[in-house]
C-alpha cells in the first residue's frame, strides 16, 4: 500500500509551478516564488523542492540560484544535478 504524501498547500504550489520548467531549460528559485505569487520566500521554494517526494517525475533539478549556480539538490547532490541538467539539454538539442 502506498504511503501518503503529507505537503502542505505551499510545497504542493512549489511542486506545480516547477512542471511548467520545460525540458532543458531552468528557472531560478526566485522565480519559482513570484510564480506562485510569493516573491520573498525563494528560500522556502528551496526547502520545499527538498520535500519532493516524485523527483522522476516533478523535475526540482531544474531550479537553480539567480546567480545561475546550481544551489543544492537532494542532500547536496550538485554533480548529479549538473549532470541531469546536460542530459536534458543534449535530449532538447537532439529532438528539435
Amino acid at each position: 500500500m502506498n504511503k501518503p504524501v503529507n505537503l502542505t498547500p505551499f510545497q504542493w504550489q512549489v511542486l506545480k509551478a516547477t512542471l511548467e520548467i520545460p525540458l532543458g531549460e531552468t528557472r531560478s528559485y526566485k522565480w519559482v516564488a513570484r510564480r506562485i505569487g510569493k516573491p520573498g520566500s525563494a528560500r522556502a521554494v528551496g526547502q520545499a523542492l527538498c520535500r519532493n517526494p516524485y523527483p522522476l517525475i516533478i523535475p526540482c533539478h531544474r531550479v537553480i540560484r539567480s546567480d545561475g549556480s546550481l544551489g543544492g539538490y537532494a542532500g547536496k547532490m550538485g554533480p548529479k544535478k549538473a549532470r541531469l541538467l546536460k542530459r536534458e539539454k543534449m535530449i532538447k538539442i537532439q529532438t528539435k
